[in-house]
């Protein structure tokens, strides 16, 4: 069967709400797919020219349901952050390998061409905790439905991921909040691990260009173009900032962060997928800084308009 997938076909994707699928939403809009969200909870970024669907992961049938017609299916529905998923592995596991194992069934079940995997990373390492557990046992439960039911997939290994709509969750988004609210940013650890950070546009961009017929069944590492140390893109805030920024760094026992590379050896080799023209990490982080700085504006405008108690004496 031909396996290109043509641009006006049916593109589901499973975690759309969240701060990277909704951006590989909107580029595969942009490339001519209609695009299906399926969250939890409705998108604040969804088109006019999307459709929503309100479900829950953990109910098979409305998986099934919602993937109906779809030719790509897209799963980014997980528990993203390392920490919580390091004090939560029953909910990790039921969420991030259950949840899969869902996704996967009613990709299957609907005859789609593709199934795309939102993994990570640290899936080389032996960092990550239940986090890495979980991706790699969702990889292989990937890997094995194309074995046993012949089902294409493509797994995308993040790097550290920055950009619009990310939260406190999302390390640079925590720097630059911090450098913005409190004139300080503290990182809990020496400052000397190193990342190679991706803007979630680039990333965003390069997950749809995987659906082309040479990434099938293929293990891709989409991550940035450079190493930095953490402590460095501290200082390159401080220095984009107006006002004086302290850095701190503070001793932490983060046993499930890694600290120069994620690799350790593991049996299956991914290749890293490159963009000729990238966002500049500069360019990028002063756009993460403009939002910011509009949500801050906006939540101060809010608390002006509020009135006070005494405001509503009779």
């Amino acid at each position: 069967m031909e396996n290109k997938l043509a641009s006006d076909e049916i593109a589901v994707v499973f975690g759309a709400s969240g701060f990277l699928g909704s951006h590989v939403a909107d580029a595969l809009s942009e490339a001519g797919y209609r695009v299906r969200l399926f969250d939890r909870s409705p998108s604040p970024y969804q088109r006019p020219d999307q459709e929503m669907i309100v479900g829950d992961l953990m109910d098979i049938e409305q998986v099934i349901e919602a993937a109906k017609g779809a030719a790509a299916v897209y799963n980014f529905a997980a528990i993203a952050d390392i920490d919580e998923a390091h004090d939560k592995p029953l909910a990790t596991a039921t969420i991030n390998v259950l949840g899969n194992m869902h996704v996967l069934e009613a990709a299957r079940s609907v005859g789609a061409r593709r199934f795309i995997f939102a993994s990570s990373v640290y899936v080389y390492s032996e960092s990550g905790s239940f986090y890495r557990a979980s991706k790699q046992a969702a990889e292989r439960f990937t890997e094995t439905y194309h074995e046993r039911y012949g089902l294409e997939y493509t797994i995308l290994r993040y790097g550290s991921l920055y950009g619009r709509r990310s939260d406190l969750r999302n390390g640079i988004y925590r720097m630059l909040h911090e450098a913005v609210q409190k004139h300080t940013i503290t990182y809990h650890g020496s400052g000397n691990a190193m990342r190679e950070y991706i803007h979630v546009e680039d990333a965003a961009r390069m997950s749809v260009q995987v659906l082309a017929p040479e990434f099938a069944n293929r293990h891709l590492i989409l991550t940035g173009q450079e190493k930095l140390r953490i402590r460095d893109v501290m200082t390159m805030i401080s220095e984009i900032m107006p006002w004086s920024v302290q850095l701190h760094f503070e001793e932490a026992n983060a046993v499930h962060h890694y600290e120069i590379t994620p690799y350790a050896f593991q049996p299956r080799i991914g290749r890293k997928l490159v963009l000729n023209e990238h966002v500049d990490l500069g360019q990028g982080l002063l756009d993460c800084l403009r939002e910011i700085h509009q949500h801050i504006h906006h939540a101060n405008e809010d608390d002006d308009a509020t009135p006070s108690t005494s405001d509503n004496k009779a």
